[in-house]
Order: structure tokens, then C-alpha cells, then sequence
């Protein structure tokens, strides 16, 4: 494993994934082809654990309605939340929200053009800060995002372990030596930056890698020692856990739902749900005694979180309109309002899918 890359091997690299790119790489996506800062740190965040499907109608609608940094400041929580609402790891709508109005505040409604400086914003790290450097100001930074980082390992058979930040350390610094030299000019310093990331998403794939169309078969160490499944090398295994929650689906005759904004830290942190509950048991003390004999169980489910299987158990009561519930936190939301608030997924699908009252 080279610790440092002679000179032609950088230039080899660099052209072929610039020329690949420009050929065969993704260019039609809807925050493609423009050099705005706002839609480009928008997709490289809402794309962080998330596939392209699900982040375009996301993404076309979030720009519909909020079109410039100025306009995501000056939303509400609410909104942002609502718009995110479904997407998931709703900790970056957050930090996306926070990120708008610091813009706003302490850079006069620029993006920051270094990446360096994009870093000190909520929710940039390193390689989206470098993606939007690159891509929107054609700074000669490397991104290192989970594909980027399976491209490299393979290209250099990199066996260094990942969960070793030292190690780390060492594939941020080949990547960095990878990058177009300074003739090379910003578009192709975009072209690259792209390009890897096309490269990771559609052909350098986790399983089945595409190494026939790859521009770089003819230097991937691992694809001459046929070894592209044992890259990168990360022996710390995610811990996966799960919890069983009950929801409180308690609903009137008008069609309004009672929800409670969620607390933070905590699953869900910040949206607004269906009351949760660890124990069925718990559930039913938070209700008036005439309530709990109509109480309805329906099908439980498992939602899957990046760490987290929740085992979560519906149960449905209802109610005449204008009824308090004194023992609960929150209040009714009319089937013309909720749909519009942040709620997790799996409380959308379930109200969604019981349709008007």
C-alpha cells in the first residue's frame, strides 16, 4: 500500500475518472449543472444516508417551496420539519435549519468558498464541505464519503482498518493527492469531484461491482488480486438493538389527531407524533377509564433505524370532538394541518393510511 503517489499514477486517475464522468457519469439530476451553494450543500445533506430515488422528490419540492438559503432562514421549525418529515435522520433538518440562518447572520447570505470554512458550519463535515468547495467554487479538496471511501480502498487496496481514525487519516491524505493538479482548471476540478462520487454510487458498487465500464479497472489493485469485496476494511461492527413502543392513535370524528412534539435527545426528537409509550399498560393509564374498553389494537410492525429495530404496537381510540385529555401532552391537529407537520415515517404511513374521516 503506497503511502504517496508518483506523479503519472495522480494524473492517470484524475483524467480518466474527469473524461468518464464527462461521458457516463450522472448529469441530468435535479442539483446537477449549477454551481449554487445552496442546492448543492441541500442535496449533499439530504443524500448522507439516503439514496438518490427517495432524495429527488424530496429535494424538488424542499427548492419549490424555500428556493434560497434566504428563504430556509427565515422558515419556521415547523415547516423545515414538515418538509423534511419522512426523509429520516431528522438531526440534519436541524442542523440544516440552524446552518440557513448562520449564512444569513455571519456571511452576509454567502456560502463560505473554502472548505475549511464551510466546516465550521452545523452539520458540514469535512467531505460535504469539500464537495461544495469543489463543486460549486472548483477548490482542489477530496471528498471522502462512504463510496468515495470503497472507490479509493479498492483502486489503492488499501487494507488499512477505517475504524482506526490514524488509518483514516492516511486515506484522507492519498485522496487529497488524487485530485486534478492546478492546470487542470475548476471544471474539471467539479468533473472529478462528481465523478468519484458517480462512480461509488453506480459502479464501484458493495456487492456486484461493475468493474467492466469502471475507468479504472486498469489500476485497481483489487480487481487484479479479484479481492474488491474485502475493501475498505472496517473491523468495528455497527451494534444494532431494538425496542418495543406503543402509539397512542387517538382520533375524533372530525378527523383531528392528538400529537405531542417529541423531546430531545430521543428517537423521533423534535416531530410531532402519536403519544409514545413503553408498556401497553402505560398507555392505557394516560387514558380516561371510559376510553380504555374502546381501545383498538392494531397490526404492530418493526421500523428500522440505522441502530435500532422499533417493534412499535398501534392501538386506536376514538373520540367525540372537543374531548380534553387531561393526563396527555399536546392536542388535537385537524386532518387539514397534520399532514403538512414533521412527523416520523411511520406515523405519517399509518395516518396516511387510514385516508379522510
Amino acid at each position: 500500500m503506497p503511502k504517496t503517489l508518483s506523479t503519472p499514477s495522480v494524473h492517470s486517475v484524475a483524467d480518466k475518472v474527469v473524461h468518464w464522468q464527462e461521458s457516463h457519469g450522472r448529469n441530468s439530476l435535479p442539483w446537477q449543472n449549477t454551481q449554487d451553494p445552496y442546492r448543492v450543500w441541500l442535496s449533499e445533506i439530504m443524500l448522507q444516508q439516503t439514496q438518490v430515488a427517495t432524495v429527488r422528490d424530496y429535494f424538488e419540492r424542499f427548492t419549490r417551496r424555500l428556493p434560497t438559503v434566504a428563504d430556509l432562514a427565515q422558515a419556521s421549525a415547523d415547516e423545515v420539519m414538515g418538509l423534511w418529515s419522512g426523509l429520516g435522520y431528522y438531526s440534519r433538518a436541524r442542523n440544516l435549519h440552524r446552518c440557513a440562518q448562520l449564512v444569513m447572520q455571519q456571511h452576509g447570505g454567502q456560502f463560505p468558498r473554502q472548505a475549511a470554512l464551510l466546516q465550521n458550519l452545523p452539520g458540514i463535515g469535512r467531505s460535504t464541505a469539500a464537495a461544495i468547495a469543489s463543486l460549486c467554487f472548483g477548490e482542489r479538496v477530496a471528498i471522502l464519503d462512504a463510496n468515495v471511501k470503497r472507490v479509493l480502498t479498492r483502486l489503492l487496496a488499501f487494507q488499512g482498518d477505517l475504524a482506526q481514525s490514524a488509518q483514516e487519516r492516511a486515506l484522507w491524505a492519498l485522496a487529497e493527492s488524487l485530485v486534478p493538479g492546478e492546470p487542470a482548471g475548476a471544471k474539471a476540478m467539479a468533473r472529478y469531484t462528481q465523478g468519484m462520487m458517480d462512480l461509488g454510487a453506480t459502479v464501484c458498487l458493495a456487492r456486484n461491482p461493475l468493474c467492466g465500464p469502471c475507468p479504472l479497472q486498469a489500476d485497481c489493485r483489487a480487481h487484479a488480486a479479484g479481492s474488491m469485496e474485502n475493501f475498505p476494511v472496517r473491523t468495528r461492527k455497527l451494534k444494532r438493538s431494538s425496542q418495543s413502543l406503543w402509539l397512542l392513535w387517538a382520533q375524533d370524528a372530525n378527523g383531528a389527531v392528538w400529537l405531542q412534539r417529541r423531546p430531545a435527545p430521543g428517537v423521533w426528537a423534535g416531530l410531532y407524533c402519536l403519544p409514545v409509550f413503553v408498556s401497553e399498560a402505560q398507555l392505557r393509564d394516560a387514558l380516561p377509564n371510559t376510553a380504555r374498553d374502546r381501545l383498538q389494537a392494531l397490526e404492530s410492525f418493526v421500523h428500522v433505524l440505522t441502530h435500532k429495530d422499533l417493534h412499535l404496537h398501534p392501538l386506536l381510540v376514538r373520540f367525540k370532538p372537543g374531548r380534553r385529555l387531561p393526563d396527555l401532552e399536546g392536542g388535537w391537529i385537524g386532518q387539514q394541518d397534520w399532514p403538512s407537520l414533521g412527523l416520523p415515517a411511520p406515523v405519517r404511513k399509518l395516518l396516511e393510511a387510514a385516508g379522510p374521516v
